[in-house]
């Protein structure tokens, strides 16, 4: 029903199997998280505001050099293997390895990389908007600077994650999932300035727990309408003559947008009203105001279902669920929408009653069975073990 993930377990997995495979243990361990954004959804490809954090679920790779510049890898969650060379990387539509193959792309720019092999596994859900895609991207960036020897740079990693999401995936997502993924920070969410991306910690509010409600529902970015999105926000900034709607506000929206197409007009205003919503977020969590942050989650939900309409029948049905239920300040669609999870903001003590009553509420209500995630706020990639 709902589950909090066995850090310890993951990780001796990808060891346990590579010891079976290589006969010895890794030379490296790395592992990457996968986020949830609190708030602050379809801002960051518009040069704005976000607030996610790096949950407790994660890309691991436990790995070792080889010498003949190739890349290969078991994948235990796909049961699959798959091998690239470094001399001549090709788009060949595998799947998930093409996270990997492209940022050894992007890195073999500024680096010679050097071949490794290991076991890759994951235990952030696949399609719930979560970042499973980040989570590898960063982890295999992590696995060839630790193979490599070159510096760790959490926003220049971050940018070389989105750049192979957006030039080798096809999928033209802004910093936020690579950003959070490279440098989170435990027990705090990170509010992003994705012009900058400079970070500033925030803490969680007091006795409050940050739940995951994966809906059981999914979408493929690549073939959803994110594109046309961003597509239809750049339209709208350019309207407005500025180089993105982070450029904005909302007094200047409300003046000037009325010859603005209908469709672009709503697209921008939740992003700029999102913006808006999320500093006002971060400033609520440096007051400990669990209940102020929950009316700004609530507020976004309302916006990306009716202005960025990006919400779905069954998000709809999970968020009033989780909104109802006493212990929760708040709830929202999160991630890149037309499907996966939704996040709440959930009081601390009441939060197994909380997780047990929308579970079956949704069940009955939609006849999917959810999944929901109670996490932590972790740090970002990084090394965890290395052979002595």
């Amino acid at each position: 029903m709902w589950a909090i993930p066995d850090v310890i377990h993951m990780e001796q997995s990808v060891i346990s199997r590579f010891e079976q495979l290589f006969g010895e243990p890794p030379m490296f361990v790395v592992r990457a998280p996968g986020r949830v954004n609190l708030i602050g959804e379809h801002t960051d490809y518009n040069d704005g505001f976000v607030l996610p954090m790096a949950i407790n679920r994660a890309a691991w790779i436990a790995l070792r050099p080889r010498h003949d510049n190739r890349v290969r890898i078991h994948a235990l969650n796909f049961d699959d293997v798959a091998e690239i060379d470094l001399d001549s990387m090709r788009h060949e539509d595998e799947g998930w390895c093409e996270y990997v193959k492209g940022v050894a792309h992007i890195l073999s720019e500024e680096w010679n990389l050097i071949g490794w092999e290991g076991v890759l596994a994951g235990d952030v859900p696949i399609g719930a908007g979560l970042s499973s895609s980040a989570a590898v991207e960063l982890a295999a960036a992590r696995a060839f600077a630790a193979i490599g020897g070159f510096p760790w740079d959490a926003a220049r990693m971050a940018r070389v994650g989105q750049r192979a999401e957006n030039e080798w995936v096809g999928v033209n997502c802004g910093i936020m999932d690579q950003m959070i993924s490279a440098a989170g920070q435990r027990d705090h969410a990170l509010l992003i300035d994705c012009r900058s991306l400079e970070t500033q910690a925030v803490p969680l509010p007091a006795d409050t727990v940050v739940v995951v409600l994966d809906t059981a529902t999914r979408r493929g970015l690549v073939d959803s309408a994110y594109n046309e999105r961003r597509a239809q926000c750049e339209a709208a900034a350019a309207f407005f003559g500025v180089p993105a709607l982070r450029d904005v506000d909302m007094d200047s929206f409300e003046s000037g947008s009325a010859q603005l197409d209908p469709i672009a007009r709503r697209r921008a205003r939740h992003v700029i009203s999102e913006n808006e919503r999320t500093l006002a977020a971060a400033e609520a969590m440096r007051r400990g105001d669990a209940a102020g942050l929950g009316r700004l989650m609530n507020a976004s939900h309302v916006s990306m279902r009716d202005d960025f309409e990006i919400s779905r029948e069954e998000m709809d049905v999970m968020v009033a669920l989780a909104q109802s239920e006493p212990a929760c300040y708040g709830a929202r669609m999160t991630g890149g929408g037309f499907g996966g999870a939704a996040v709440a903001l959930v009081r601390a003590a009441g939060v197994e009653a909380f997780a047990a009553a929308v579970s079956d509420a949704y069940r009955r209500a939609t006849g999917l069975e959810p999944q929901i995630y109670i996490t932590t706020a972790t740090d970002g990639a990084a090394i965890v073990a290395t052979r002595d």
